[in-house]
């Protein structure tokens, strides 16, 4: 096995997984609540009164990261290989699979795993049976 170094960034991943699991302890701690990121927005759609602010805060966190990060250091070079169709139907096939797996892998795979949910420790191993199913067949089956 060969490690890209350029790409290796285990101190600014580790960091990255602490925020995300203190941000997460501290929704659940504080809103008794999951950050569970379509949860979240999904609850937008049809919010309860005294719901929408904390969702928007917890949103509005997730878009301003990546700025917090610009004042540190230069965010990487993104590079898409794909069409805008074949982006958007992932997009859909992402999102359609939240809704039957009820949950998305942040809410299962950060914050169900951590309470022990065993609904959430099948959905993640589904989760990640399905993208290596997925990349030996991009890769190596389809070319």
């Amino acid at each position: 096995m060969v490690i890209d170094s350029i790409h290796f960034t285990p101190l600014a991943s580790f960091g990255g997984g602490l925020l995300i699991g203190l941000g997460a302890a501290v929704l659940l701690l504080a809103n008794g609540r999951v950050a569970g990121v379509s949860g979240i927005a999904g609850g937008l759609l049809r919010p309860a009164r005294g719901d929408i602010g904390w969702r928007l805060a917890f949103l509005l966190g997730l878009l301003a990261a990546p700025l917090g990060w610009l004042a540190l250091q230069a965010m990487p070079p993104a590079q898409i290989d794909h069409t805008p169709a074949l982006l958007a139907v992932s997009g859909l096939l992402v999102g359609l699979g939240t809704r039957f797996g009820s949950g998305c892998t942040s809410g299962h795979g950060v914050c169900g795993i951590a309470r022990l949910s065993p609904r959430s420790i099948v959905a993640t191993i589904c989760f990640v049976a399905a993208g290596f199913v997925t990349v030996y067949v991009m890769r190596h089956v389809l070319g």
